[in-house]
């Protein structure tokens, strides 16, 4: 693995923002699970299979509706919107740790569900590595390597299981090319659109790709289960927003942003990484297991394993305080992101897995993919959504949710008597406003 660091300057903040990615070895597949887990919605439909049509190579299929899944409910006069926390995993795939079905367990046993951010390169073969030409680099170039065939197997294993249990399979692209020289934060929006074609097809023929025609087929339709991204390093956001608004996208976690409620950036959502306290540091770090580690120990490699108890607790206190200023305050989503990866030995999965523990077992809390999230976001009043952007982080409404939401936002201050609104006098007057 191959990851380029970037840091935020000035003030608190020294975050490292730094995405690597797991790699895909020999693990056990996992079984497709049956629907109508505790967080299904009602109505649900009855569990894939009575539905089957089989899409190009047959790699994927439309198998109907997503099981185990919330309907999106938009809030009530004055009514306290949800805590959301979503947690999501970059360059998601079952190598020999089997952190994957590892955290699927964790998410069935704690009510919670994620977004798995595959990465294309998993699901091809390393003999067919030159089918990948990255912008701006030969073919057959990736800086996280490519799958092999047990890897891809096992990988479609789990995010067949993911999907059926209400999990969202994004996609965390391809080469996870960083930094000056080729990296993603230098490419045009045609070479994102590029990018993004690759990735849908390596997942749309995984089966070809692989020799692998006798495995079960992914339980959905990529093209439309696709919609959401992290991008490598959290590198080229701009570039790539635009080209993916027109492709089916509908947001982006590529960001990076204080603990307040999000907003649309042209046209889709626009969900960071947030600054979440280190405790016993003086600044904020992002929220994102390798950053916790880059202030730590300040490298993938081991660091000290007398400190490595301390590190996860650091990691998994700093996530809790951000919940509890949140929770407690103005209900903004909180935002976590991870790798499945045993840095520290493996102090940072330990930390994420008793966070997920503590908070999804909260009243009030719904841990979702981002796809869910959106969804919710979606059936919102938008001036209600801005209004809620007015709090800053920690700040609850100080007379009460249902004062602050069925008030809104004040009126705009009456023009003096005899004064015309400025859009008025310029219609009149013939000014271009």
């Amino acid at each position: 693995m191959i990851a380029a660091t970037k840091k935020i300057a000035g003030g608190l903040v020294a975050a490292a923002l730094v995405l690597g990615a797991a790699g895909c070895t020999a693990s056990e597949p996992a079984k497709s699970p049956a629907a109508g887990g505790p967080n299904a919605r009602k109505g649900a439909a009855e569990a894939p299979g009575s539905v089957h049509r089989a899409i190009g190579d047959g790699s994927t299929a439309y198998t109907g509706p997503q099981p185990n899944v919330q309907k999106p409910q938009k809030l009530k006069p004055g009514e306290k919107p949800p805590q959301f926390v979503v947690f999501s995993w970059d360059g998601a795939g079952e190598d020999s740790q089997k952190l994957f079905s590892h955290f699927r367990d964790v998410g069935k046993k704690y009510n919670a569900r994620m977004t798995y951010f595959l990465s294309g390169v998993y699901m091809l073969p390393e003999e067919k590595r030159f089918l990948y030409t990255a912008p701006q680099h030969s073919p057959g170039r990736s800086d996280i390597g490519f799958g092999d065939l047990q890897g891809i197997k096992d990988t479609a294993a789990q995010v067949r299981a993911a999907w059926l249990e209400g999990n969202e399979i994004g996609t965390h692209f391809n080469g996870h090319f960083c930094g000056p020289d080729g990296g993603v934060g230098t490419w045009s929006v045609d070479e994102w659109k590029s990018e993004i074609d690759q990735a849908k097809s390596f997942v749309k023929n995984w089966k070809t790709n692989a020799g692998l025609k006798q495995e079960e087929a992914l339980p959905f339709d990529y093209d439309k289960e696709l919609i959401g991204a992290r991008t490598p390093c959290l590198e080229g956001q701009k570039n790539f927003m635009l080209a993916a608004k027109g492709m089916g996208f509908r947001y982006d976690s590529s960001g990076i942003s204080k603990q307040i409620w999000p907003k649309k950036t042209d046209g889709l959502w626009d969900i960071p990484l947030q600054l979440v306290p280190m405790p016993g540091r003086a600044f904020d770090t992002l929220s994102m297991d390798y950053n916790y580690m880059v202030n730590q120990s300040g490298t993938t490699s081991q660091g000290d394993p007398s400190q490595h108890t301390y590190w996860g607790d650091q990691m998994r206190d700093g996530l809790r305080q951000a919940f509890d200023r949140v929770y407690q305050g103005n209900r903004a989503p909180l935002i976590i992101g991870n790798h499945f990866e045993s840095w520290n030995g493996g102090t940072y999965m330990r930390a994420v897995e008793e966070s997920i523990k503590g908070m999804c077992t909260q009243k009030e809390v719904r841990c979702v993919p981002f796809r869910e999230l959106v969804d919710w976001l979606d059936a919102q009043d938008p001036k209600a959504l801005e209004w809620m952007r007015t709090l800053d982080v920690g700040e609850a409404p100080k007379e009460g949710w249902t004062k602050f939401l069925t008030a809104g936002p004040p009126a705009p201050p009456a023009a003096p008597a005899g004064v015309k609104p400025a859009a008025e006098s310029a219609e009149e007057t013939g000014d271009e406003g």
